[in-house]
């Protein structure tokens, strides 16, 4: 059993940086056909479903003409709660 909560923790951890990885490059304006455009778009595949869920329950704010969306914020904060979880077990 514990050799299973510290692969689950390890698997939780790479999620929660590849999280954390898609909200740094969404800052920047990547060209799709470069290759941190499709590192970009393939963290997107990654992480959008499980982001999904979130912005249905908080959708993007609107701070004047600029929509913040804080759904990774609460995504992460999910995942580090399930990670401290597991390290429990």
């Amino acid at each position: 059993m514990f050799g299973i909560a510290r692969l689950l923790y390890l698997v939780l951890t790479i999620y929660a940086w590849l999280i954390l990885a898609r909200v740094v490059l969404s800052w920047f304006d990547l060209r799709p056909g470069g290759a941190a455009g499709r590192g970009y778009r393939l963290l997107f595949d990654v992480t959008e479903p499980y982001l999904a869920l979130f912005r249905r329950v908080l959708p993007t704010v609107r701070i004047g003409s600029v929509g913040v969306d804080f759904s990774s914020v609460l995504a992460l904060a999910v995942l580090f709660i399930a990670m401290q979880l597991v390290g429990r077990l």
